[in-house]
């Protein structure tokens, strides 16, 4: 036998491992980010993700004017699950330098598990909620106004507030009791009124700060408002939630959803605000969207395609 280095070191390697046992690493489970931050000419923009939620049955809330058959053929077509889908509540913040500006306030603290960490995200994205200046309400349905109080205290004490006039005179008005709107008007009563008098009104066209404009977006809600960033000819637009799903509402933006009060009128606003930024090429961050919550669109035959962003918002 001839024998050599390699072969040599070989069989001590053999030898040793006949003769140590190694532990295996242990199971981490799965993790997701938290919090993205981009540069947006001068301002800072960041992604926050306050939670995911699976829910089943996606064919009950998408797609409610087609069969069951419709909303499990396009999720097949896109490798989706067609039983279950998953809801992410990604809220923003926008740093002007002078001001930080809060969109929305997602679930809040009390919210079912695996949501309501809007507190927490904000910390781990280095900032404080006392630090927060302006709080945006695009709509009042409970996943964005949740968090607006913890407590009988304000969870932003330091801010003011704003959203569409017409949005907050429909829910925190009377009319709404004995409708199918009652529970988020009571909402209303416990987490916007207490903070009435810190509360301004923007309509479609009114700026919250040069560079953030208001745009009209109704059809979700009475009200429902969407928001155009721009600064040193960067553009990114801020659709709340005019679309709840990156494929069933985008591929199909005509199709009804349950979340919609006005359904033909949420599918108008659909086509006319994600045409735009098909057309234009502009970056959105989705509220809805898969984390972290920012991308593009491009027309397709019946609607849009997402497009996650890459590195575009690195150079």
């Amino acid at each position: 036998m001839i024998l050599n280095r390699r072969s040599l070191l070989a069989s001590a390697g053999a030898a040793g491992l006949a003769t140590t046992s190694f532990a295996g690493a242990p199971m981490l489970g799965p993790s997701r980010p938290t919090y993205r931050r981009v540069k947006l000419g001068a301002f800072e923009v960041t992604t926050l993700l306050d939670g995911a939620v699976p829910v089943q049955g996606p064919q009950g809330i998408f797609g409610q004017n087609l069969s069951e058959e419709d909303v499990e053929g396009l999720l097949s077509a896109n490798s989706l699950d067609t039983s279950t889908m998953e809801f992410t509540f990604s809220p923003v913040l926008v740093n002007t330098v002078e001001t930080l500006i809060l969109f929305d306030t997602v679930n809040g603290a009390g919210a079912r598990p695996a949501r309501g960490q809007l507190a927490a995200q904000i910390a781990e994205a280095g900032y404080t909620a006392d630090q927060v200046d302006v709080v945006v309400i695009t709509h009042m349905h409970p996943d964005h106004i949740g968090g607006l109080m913890e407590g009988d205290a304000p969870a932003f004490p330091n801010a003011r507030y704003v959203t569409g006039s017409q949005e907050y005179n429909f829910w925190t008005s009377e009319d709404r009791v004995g409708t199918p709107g009652e529970r988020i008007y009571t909402m209303a009563q416990k987490l916007v009124l207490p903070l009435a008098e810190k509360f301004s009104f923007v309509n479609p066209g009114d700026s919250i700060v040069s560079g953030i404009e208001a745009l009209e977006a109704f059809g979700h809600t009475p009200g429902h408002m969407v928001y155009h960033l721009e600064r040193e000819g960067r553009r990114l637009v801020l659709p709340a939630a005019s679309a709840t799903h990156f494929v069933l509402s985008l591929q199909r933006p005509d199709w009804e959803v349950r979340f919609d009060m006005d359904k033909a009128a949420a599918a108008a606003t659909r086509k006319k605000l994600f045409g735009m930024l098909a057309a234009d090429q502009v970056a959105f961050s989705g509220y809805h969207m898969p984390f972290p919550a920012m991308g593009y669109v491009e027309a397709m035959s019946d609607g849009f395609r997402y497009v996650q962003a890459a590195y575009q918002f690195n150079i």
